[in-house]
């Protein structure tokens, strides 16, 4: 069976940094998916402005339970707040920036 980019990817969370090639907002995720949001935060917020990190901001701000800022960074960047389950957001969102690596 072939690995997927999000099977490498979620495998990559054992190791002691983000994969070398990651782009902030892939880095953000990396970071969340391993319980650091503080250090994800840090990852987008420096990119601000990148539609990319934008998005990812938002997923943040959800995750946290800020949805009024969460609701700000999605309208940011031209989107609802997603009705499917934080995980199911986080992958998607992973699939979709690892796809385009």
């Amino acid at each position: 069976m072939t690995m997927t980019a999000i099977d490498t990817f979620r495998s990559s969370l054992s190791a002691a940094a983000p994969p070398s090639d990651a782009g902030p907002a892939v880095q953000a995720l990396w970071w969340l998916a391993r319980g650091n949001w503080e250090r994800a935060h840090e990852c987008v917020q420096s990119h601000e402005g990148e539609p990319d990190c934008d998005r990812v901001h938002a997923h943040l701000h959800r995750q946290e339970g800020d949805l009024s800022n969460a609701g700000w960074w999605y309208r940011r960047v031209g989107r609802s707040v997603p009705d499917q389950t934080l995980e199911e957001e986080w992958t998607a969102l992973a699939t979709e920036l690892l796809a385009r690596r």
